[in-house]
Order: C-alpha cells, then sequence, then structure tokens
C-alpha cells in the first residue's frame, strides 16, 4: 500500500510531469541554484581578495563582457542541469511508486482470488464424498 504522501506525489508528477520537462521552465525554475554559482566568483572579483585577478582585470587585454558571458553560461548551464537532474530523480521515483502500486494490486488480486477458491466452507460442491453419501 502506498502512503497518503507518495498518493499525492503520484497525482502531482502526473499533472506536472511534462510541463517541468520544458527548457524555459526549467531554466526558470534553476535560475537560484546557477546564481549560487555566480555570486561568489563576482564578490571575488569585486572585492579585490585576490590581487592577480585584479591585475588581470585592470590590463587592457580584459573583456567585461567575455566575463558576463561566461558568468550567464555559468547560470544558464547550471540550472539546466540541476532542474534536469531533479526532473530524472522524480520521474524515477514516480515510475517506481507505480510499479510498486500495479504490484500491490496485482498481489493483492491474486491473494483474494486464492482465499475464494481455498476457503471450503462458502463452497458447496467442496463437500466431501463421505458427507453427501449419508455419513456412512
Amino acid at each position: 500500500m502506498l502512503s497518503k504522501e507518495e498518493e499525492r506525489f503520484i497525482r502531482y508528477w502526473e499533472q506536472n510531469r511534462l510541463r517541468r520537462k520544458k527548457v524555459v521552465r526549467q531554466f526558470l525554475l534553476g535560475i537560484p541554484i546557477g546564481l549560487l554559482f555566480v555570486i561568489p566568483i563576482v564578490i571575488n572579483f569585486a572585492s579585490g581578495w585576490n590581487k592577480s585577478a585584479g591585475v588581470e582585470a585592470n590590463s587592457q587585454d580584459f573583456d567585461p563582457r567575455v566575463l558576463f558571458i561566461a558568468l550567464l553560461l555559468i547560470v544558464g548551464f547550471t540550472s539546466i542541469f540541476y532542474q534536469r537532474h531533479k526532473w530524472d530523480q522524480y520521474e524515477q521515483r514516480y515510475r517506481e511508486l507505480l510499479a510498486r502500486q500495479a504490484r500491490d494490486e496485482h498481489a493483492a488480486q491474486a491473494t483474494h482470488a486464492t482465499k475464494a477458491t481455498a476457503d471450503p466452507a462458502t463452497d458447496p460442491s467442496s463437500t466431501p464424498a463421505s458427507d453427501q453419501q449419508g455419513g456412512e
């Protein structure tokens, strides 16, 4: 038997699995995770903690657009990757719960069928021959 939480998850995932698989939605939901990677990089860069990074940033070869594009790529990749990984985990859980639900239903039907055929008290055709002949 599935718990109520597992049944709620099955209903939720049946309704939302295709919506959560879309790349745009994965990107939007995963932005906070991507920002967890990017914000420390920006803080480290802006604080001047790393002197060699400051020297590189002040050189003529440094292009801030490259840094900005790299930060956007980090946010995009980590957000989409994280959400796809999360989607795969939910999908695996969903399939396992459906398999367990089907197995439980099959076992319940098999148990019910065996009880119905194995109970001689409820089946008049399964009485012993000596009872039918008058108890000789």
